[in-house]
């Protein structure tokens, strides 16, 4: 008599592409799982992740965006920033792409349009102009004395240009003189904060970049060295030591980005899903950096923080 054996389910490739080191990623690449096993998908189940690492050194994505198409990975997941999603699209026109970018998708030639991306290629993105505008907005309104503010942000980033016109009409409303700083390497952001003082300038304003994020607590430290007001888009600068954020919750960005790929591999194609984008934006404040500033936080801004860090 032959025993029928129960059928295995057939384990799902996916290529999962960052710019920047893994050690702080831990939390968002759970985010991203959570995404994934919310549409079926359990690595050591059905799904194998197949991680590669640009360690902040962006020559190497194209590389390895190749070696992962090499791979035949069902889905490629690209992410830490403009550069790795571009990687991915130049390594492949067949493969499913997901993107999670703090970036105009559209301008940056990735997708023909938000609602219908077209080609291979989709994702979630957390920055628009109206963020950046709303941030600096905030940033003043905690710092109402400022006249002059710097804008920080990657040189290498395809977004950088797009970020700084945005800062700089926003600026322009409200009065405030602007200074640009561009950083790409660990040494040029010492020197974009050593320069402050010289420019006397009462706030700063960091662009979105993946390579910023890697090193938030660095750039925290640094802030508070030179008691310069600091605003970020995302919460985890804050949440290492920075003052202020304004921007999507990047936990919720990264399990979006998780179910999408599940999606796919059910047979969505990325042609016809939209780019999502924040429907909800988040204030958090650290509280303790403001104390060390001397800054107090009005009534009003204590209202609306959706968090406020001790």
């Amino acid at each position: 008599m032959r025993v029928a054996r129960a059928q295995e389910p057939s384990t799902a490739l996916v290529g999962f592409l960052c710019g920047e080191t893994p050690a702080r990623w831990v939390r968002l690449v759970a985010s991203f799982r959570q995404g994934m096993s919310e549409t079926g998908f359990v690595e050591g189940k059905n799904l194998r992740i197949e991680f590669r690492w640009a360690e902040g050194r962006d020559a190497r994505l194209p590389m390895l965006a190749a070696d992962l198409v090499r791979r035949q990975v069902a889905v490629l997941v690209a992410t830490g920033g403009p550069n790795p999603a571009l990687a991915a699209k130049a390594a492949t026109s067949t493969i499913p792409i997901v993107f999670t970018l703090g970036a105009d998708a559209v301008k940056l030639g990735l997708v023909e349009s938000l609602s219908r991306p077209g080609g291979n290629i989709t994702g979630v993105g957390f920055t628009t102009s109206d963020v950046n505008e709303k941030r600096l907005q905030l940033l003043h309104e905690l710092v109402p004395h400022a006249k002059s503010i710097a804008v920080l942000v990657a040189s290498d980033n395809p977004n950088a240009e797009s970020t700084i016109r945005q800062t700089m009409d926003a600026a322009r409303a409200l009065g405030l003189q602007v200074h640009v700083l561009k950083a790409a390497s660990d040494s040029e952001i010492g020197a974009a904060f050593a320069t402050l003082p010289r420019l006397r300038a009462d706030a700063l304003f960091v662009g979105s970049d993946g390579f910023f994020f890697d090193r938030r607590a660095e750039m925290a430290a640094l802030a508070a060295r030179y008691a310069v007001p600091a605003c970020y888009e995302l919460r985890e600068y804050v949440e290492a030591g920075g003052l202020m954020s304004y921007g999507a919750n990047l936990s919720e960005v990264y399990r979006q980005a998780g179910t999408y790929t599940g999606k796919i591999l059910h047979g969505a194609k990325p042609a016809e899903l939209p780019v999502l984008q924040p429907t909800k934006v988040d204030l958090a404040i650290n509280r303790k950096t403001a104390n060390a500033l001397g800054l107090t936080l009005s009534q009003s801004l204590q209202v609306r923080a959706d968090e406020l860090i001790q």
